[in-house]
């Protein structure tokens, strides 16, 4: 298996390489050449795995064995999932009324369905390093979770350190201390002044200078990296297995999104023959709702500040691998819709390639703030269970779409133990989490990039510094 940049300068990649870049040289993203086809019969043996089987079959269809022989990856795989309340099954599926299926993503040790996925990427990032003795340094723009799912990645690494850029106010408490009390030698923290999309145009910069990642060895962890779509893959293959009776049954996944990772991946699941259909469920940020309803994929002027805080994104940028899909692999009308879009912030998505989006997305909806606290408040009172802002989008769909005939399941991204304003605003009382608790008692630590300052010199200064350790 080899890979390719969505818009077409770059071919014959190697997964190595792939997991230590962040966007291909073309400003695109990496992507297979080829997407594997499964069998009924291959799923069917598959519908008994363990999670951590499924994801060692099915990242072992994407990685060539001399890049990483199957015995290693499967152990680097049991050794990420350590830290997980069920180190073998570290999804649960909550059955409740009415047909309300929920996919718990979240029992990683900071509570986030990102756990899942960069538990397994630290594991590779430590695997190659080890080998070359080299070392690495990731820069990361996060939203909410994905900062401190991936600073326990990789927390203590010999050959990684991590740079995180936060939005200062705009995760919520918990998060923002998930990250910052972390005081490892290789954590570094900014607190930007800014939203998670004003956050993303220094680190952008910094990678477009292809000289200097090389020369410092940069690396990008976001969804942008093709490792995590693969790890999230896996989520559907399992999520499906737990609610379809055949493995020919079609399923429903709702699918809470952001900057479209998770979509992503569940088109891919869905190409490789998975019998799955999903929902997009956004808040007010709704670029990818107008998209998938009418092709309309246009930066409105501001990012929205909502409950649901990791979903708080105006340029979903695995759109583009969606589309690169759809397209058939055809990097050229990519590349063209990828500049436009660039350029102008807005491109319009063509009718025969959204017609072919949607027959995977079959729908998508956009949730206000005050529909997510009834959603959290109906589905507590209904079941007695508590579902976090970001879960709670997705379950809305549930709710308003009765008629719908399929079975549904879904994704729920993160624990509402990390939300308790959001629950206490429902009219929920939260419930105590001692992980969480410790938090507000623990040292912190974190550095400032406020407006005014020049973000791109400050974020250079810290990886020359880093560098110059190593």
């Amino acid at each position: 298996m080899k890979y390719i940049s969505s818009r077409g300068l770059e071919k014959d990649i190697s997964f190595k390489k792939v997991l230590f870049s962040g966007y291909a040289k073309d400003g695109g993203l990496y992507f297979p050449e080829t997407i594997p086809k499964l069998s009924p019969e291959t799923l069917q043996s598959w519908k008994t795995l363990s999670y951590p089987q499924i994801v060692a079959n099915v990242m072992g269809m994407f990685i060539d064995e001399e890049d990483l022989p199957k015995d290693d990856l499967a152990q680097l795989i049991a050794k990420a999932f350590k830290p997980f309340k069920d180190e073998n099954e570290p999804i649960k599926v909550a059955r409740l009324k009415n047909g309300l299926n929920i996919a718990e993503l979240f029992h990683g040790p900071t509570l986030a369905f990102k756990d899942l996925a960069l538990s397994v990427v630290g594991q590779l990032y430590e695997y190659f390093l080890e080998k070359e003795q080299k070392h690495m340094t990731v820069l990361i723009g996060t939203s909410g979770d994905t900062g401190s799912a991936a600073i326990n990645a990789v927390r203590g690494l010999k050959w990684v350190d991590v740079v995180v850029l936060l939005p200062t106010g705009r995760c919520t408490l918990i998060q923002e201390l998930q990250m910052t009390t972390v005081l490892d030698d290789n954590i570094h923290n900014f607190g930007v002044d800014g939203s998670s999309d004003d956050l993303d145009v220094p680190i952008k910069a910094v990678f477009g200078d292809l000289e200097y990642v090389d020369r410092h060895n940069l690396c990008s962890i976001n969804s942008i990296n093709w490792a995590r779509i693969l790890v999230q893959i896996c989520h559907y293959f399992y999520c499906y297995f737990q609610i379809a009776e055949t493995v020919v049954d079609k399923v429903e996944i709702i699918v809470p999104t952001g900057a479209c990772g998770n979509i992503a991946s569940g088109f891919v699941a869905h190409e490789m023959g998975l019998p799955i259909q999903m929902v997009a469920a956004v808040t007010t940020n709704d670029i990818v709702h107008r998209t998938l309803q009418t092709g309309d994929f246009s930066l409105s002027e501001t990012v929205l500040q909502t409950w649901a805080t990791a979903m708080d994104i105006q340029v979903p940028y695995n759109v583009e691998r969606i589309v690169l899909m759809a397209s058939g692999l055809d990097t050229d009308r990519v590349s063209k819709l990828m500049k436009q879009f660039e350029k102008e912030t807005k491109a319009s998505i063509p009718t025969d390639l959204l017609n072919i989006i949607r027959g995977v997305v079959t729908d998508s909806i956009c949730v206000e703030n005050p529909h997510m606290l009834e959603t959290l408040a109906k589905c507590h009172s209904q079941n007695g269970y508590l579902v976090c802002p970001h879960t709670a989008v997705g379950v809305h769909y549930q709710y308003t779409h009765p008629e719908q005939t399929l079975p549904q399941i879904v994704l729920a991204t993160a624990s509402p133990d990390k939300f308790p304003e959001a629950v206490e605003k429902a009219g929920v009382k939260p419930t105590k989490n001692e992980e969480i608790e410790k938090l507000f008692s623990m040292k912190t630590r974190c550095e400032s990039m406020r407006q005014g300052d020049d973000w791109e010199r400050i974020l250079r200064e810290k990886i020359e510094q880093i560098s110059k350790l190593h």
